[in-house]
């Protein structure tokens, strides 16, 4: 049994991956940590577990009954929390935050990128997860960059639900303000680029290229759909073959011969990926669920990868059938 505390439950990626590990067969958390509810039910603040859970928030943080920390804190907070705070060498941490994403000499944490770090993931004590977006986006270009087409500017595009921004309430994510509407926010300076760019260049050898890369908020509550244009001259069939090829042994990430949308993958840890031919024009549409795929599910993939179960285990998720 993988014994488990959370850091920062109470927000959106916190309520979910206490959902995922209280139906995991292996997990058992032992701590979900808020210091702003502590004492109070989880189910009274993530209330889809009513029925479901005891478990209350705590202000405590006992790492020495625990293999695995999750850090569900907002971005800059882990690394604020590991300086004020000592987690004993032998406890793995899984960090949710972009804190370690980049590649740096004093940073041990591997990114958690299972399609393309399986083996440094199983090997690894600390993980820094992807960000959603980056996940997403990553998964559409990373054959493409196996293949060495991704040069020049690539286009792309993507849209994601309220539940992005997280659970604070902000001036772009009332009901009132995202109902019917669309904007675009953070043009071509999106934190998730440079970690876009760290593992093409790791799987391509190398990147002369930019990512122009506009977010959309959408008014959606989950979910990211993802554009990327790609110039090249490899015939269609080829691609799609070297796409297929992949992404034969991923667990969760699929090539579809069908246009795909958004809906096939909320609610499950899946990323679907199909590619189009328009002249010289490759288009790649990509699409998960910004709080699975692209957060706690694949923490949860990467959490069973270092613990050596079934990297499927507790993830086995049903979307809608229509």
């Amino acid at each position: 049994m993988i014994k488990i505390g959370i850091l920062g439950a109470a927000g959106y990626t916190g309520g979910e991956l206490i959902r995922l590990l209280l139906n995991h067969p292996e997990a058992q958390i032992v701590f979900a940590n808020s210091e702003s509810n502590a004492g109070n039910l989880v189910a009274d603040v993530h209330e889809g577990l009513y029925g479901d859970t005891d478990l209350r928030f705590t202000s405590d943080m006992p790492f020495d009954q625990v293999d695995v920390v999750f850090f569900c804190f907002g971005h800059g907070k882990s690394e604020q929390f590991l300086r004020e705070h000592t987690i004993p060498a032998n406890v793995k941490i899984i960090d949710l935050a972009q804190d370690f994403r980049l590649a740096a000499p004093d940073n041990d944490y591997v990114y958690g990128l299972p399609e393309i770090n399986r083996e440094r993931i199983a090997a690894a004590q600390h993980v820094a997860n992807p960000g959603c977006f980056a996940t997403c986006i990553q998964l559409g270009l990373l054959p493409a960059a196996k293949l060495g087409i991704v040069k020049g500017d690539i286009a792309v595009n993507a849209i994601t639900g309220s539940t992005g921004a997280g659970q604070k309430p902000g001036a772009t994510t009332h009901f009132s303000w995202r109902n019917n509407n669309m904007s675009i926010y953070k043009a071509f300076c999106h934190q998730h680029v440079p970690e876009i760019c760290q593992s093409l260049k790791q799987v391509q050898g190398e990147l002369d290229a930019e990512i122009d890369f506009i977010p959309y908020r959408g008014d959606f509550a989950r979910g990211i759909f993802a554009t990327e244009v790609v110039k090249t001259d490899m015939p269609i069939e080829q691609i799609v073959e070297a796409y297929k090829d992949f992404y034969k042994d991923a667990a969760f990430t699929h090539y579809v011969d069908n246009a795909i949308d958004m809906k096939q993958v909320v609610n499950t840890n899946k990323a679907l990926i199909h590619c189009d031919k328009f002249g010289n024009k490759l288009l790649i549409t990509s699409t998960i669920d910004n709080l699975l795929k692209g957060a706690v599910g694949q923490a949860v993939q990467n959490m069973n990868i270092m613990f050596g179960v079934d990297e499927t285990m507790g993830l086995r998720l049903k979307g809608s059938a229509f």
